[in-house]
């Protein structure tokens, strides 16, 4: 399993419109084989954040949706990220 969680940085005058153009990834990515959650929301305290949670099966999976990654217009809206990749080894019950 992966999870791919962080932030974004956008202009704090489009972050919420960033955030509402991501909703169409989002369902995409639900909707997707092997995506077992996917987020892109606005940060409550920061007004330039996004936060950015993915879970996927397998890295296959995940490559297999993301393609060629976010298209120009939308990386020239991402001022700055911190966004990582974690592989798990094994998931337990709380």
């Amino acid at each position: 399993m992966l999870i791919i969680a962080g932030y974004l940085t956008a202009e704090p005058t489009d972050r919420d419109a960033f955030v509402a153009d991501g909703a169409k990834a989002v369902s995409m990515a639900r909707a997707a084989p092997g995506c077992l959650d996917f987020s892109i929301t606005a940060d409550t305290v920061d007004a330039a954040r996004i936060n950015i949670f993915e879970r996927w099966e397998s890295e296959e999976e995940l490559l297999t949706f993301r393609g060629s990654g976010p298209d120009s217009d939308t990386a020239a809206r991402i001022l700055g990220a911190e966004v990582r990749r974690y592989v798990i080894a094994s998931v337990e019950d709380p």
